[in-house]
């Protein structure tokens, strides 16, 4: 679930916008990161060890149908598949959990190639098992520029394939067509290149 190798917290943290600059903001998200990687490996060993969890049993493949989904986002609004059927296609990258290390690491990524994504005419999608409230605010700490999908009764995950034992998304992202069908599936997510290599998907699938 939290794969070593991520990118140090120094890093991350050094990667911030010079509107960040100041010392004391920069301090206070290294030790959250560093924090909350920390609980949610705790959490997630836990889980596993007293099955707090079950984890999905469905498999989709490309070609599927992606799952209908009605899901709050950061931004505060409500989206659906049927919102984009017929208009455009639709990235949604699952992640763990807010504010640990990877998944700083790979939002920040997306958030770099966001114009390249709304010029290519694409919805994209964080999302994970956390709270509105708590995706918000991870949101608006990285100033990310798409929403991030909210599903802390876990069923979306369950639906799309992605809840695992540990009570968290596996880390795993989908590009849905304009058909609601899904057309590639990326199970091994480069946290800091993900949004480079998303836009090199899309270009190989002629969404450019």
């Amino acid at each position: 679930m939290f794969q070593p190798g991520h990118q140090p917290v120094e890093w991350l943290v050094s990667r911030m916008t010079t509107t960040d600059a100041d010392v004391p903001a920069l301090r206070t998200m290294k030790f959250r990161i560093l924090a909350e990687t920390a609980r949610a490996m705790a959490t997630g060993v836990t889980n596993v060890a007293l099955g707090r969890a079950s984890a999905s049993t469905v498999v989709l493949r490309v070609g599927d149908r992606a799952p209908e989904f009605v899901a709050q986002a950061s931004d505060g609004a409500t989206y659906r598949l049927t919102d984009f059927l017929g208009r455009k296609p639709i990235v949604i990258a699952w992640f763990p959990k807010a504010f640990t290390s990877g998944c700083t690491a790979e939002c920040r990524s997306l958030a770099t190639y966001g114009a390249a994504l709304a010029s290519a005419n694409v919805q994209c999608f964080g999302a994970s098992c956390d709270t509105p409230a708590l995706n918000a605010e991870f949101a608006d700490a990285l100033g990310l520029p798409f929403p991030i999908l909210s599903d802390p009764d876990r069923a979306m995950a369950r639906a799309f394939g992605v809840l695992t034992a540990s009570g968290f998304a596996s880390r795993c992202t989908f590009v849905i067509a304009i058909d609601g069908r899904i057309i590639h599936i990326d199970k091994q997510v480069r946290t800091s290149s993900h949004g480079s290599d998303v836009v090199a998907r899309l270009m190989e699938l002629g969404i450019s």
